[in-house]
């Protein structure tokens, strides 16, 4: 199937944030068109405490889920990030300093996967680490320059994966981690 798809026009429809793309392409004998929206690639991280057997995760407002029906725009979600230039390691920890305050010590990536293949060419990588109290380094919050207002929250881990069952985690990265913590008996 390599080398079937022939890109015949790019036509940017945007570019003020992120970039929206218009591509005409021929696959197989066909043409088709799609619009592609180009965020760039990320990372997210879930930290566990196996001692506390708690998570961190944050609250912050979300602006396409306000849209699309969630009546507070807030979701609850692990810290994830742009990689900026950064490899996905480094963003992942980046992230989790800027986001959730904590300076991860052992960060270990378990898979990456297309968030949204349809429309995204963002791929993220996920990542897990254990945390300590000794890992905290500040606040966390987020950086106001990203205009990021981020609510750190530390959850007993039976409570945050109950919480998907209750659609009060809605958030994929979340639910994916906190099932690959579940399914791998990272807490118990």
């Amino acid at each position: 199937m390599v080398g079937i798809v022939k890109i015949k026009k790019e036509e940017i429809l945007s570019d003020d944030h992120y970039v929206l793309k218009k591509i005409t392409y021929q696959i197989k004998d066909r043409d088709e068109t799609r619009e592609v929206y180009d965020r760039g690639n990320g990372a997210t991280i879930l930290l566990y405490n196996k001692e506390k057997k708690t998570v961190l995760l944050t609250r912050q407002f979300r602006l396409p889920s306000f849209l699309n029906g969630n009546p507070t725009g807030f979701l609850i979600e692990p810290c994830a990030g742009f990689l900026d230039g950064d490899d996905p390691e480094q963003c992942a920890r980046r992230e989790s300093e800027e986001e959730i305050g904590f300076k991860p010590k052992e960060v270990k990536k378990v898979f990456e996967a297309y968030s949204s293949p349809g429309a995204l060419t963002e791929l993220l990588h996920y990542f897990i680490a254990p945390y300590s109290d000794e890992d905290k380094i500040n606040e966390g919050g987020g950086l106001k320059e990203e205009q990021e207002d981020i609510e750190v929250l530390e959850i007993p881990f039976v409570k945050a994966f109950d919480m998907i069952n209750t659609g009060e985690i809605k958030d994929a990265k979340a639910i994916i981690l906190l099932q690959f913590a579940k399914i791998n008996r990272l807490i118990e």
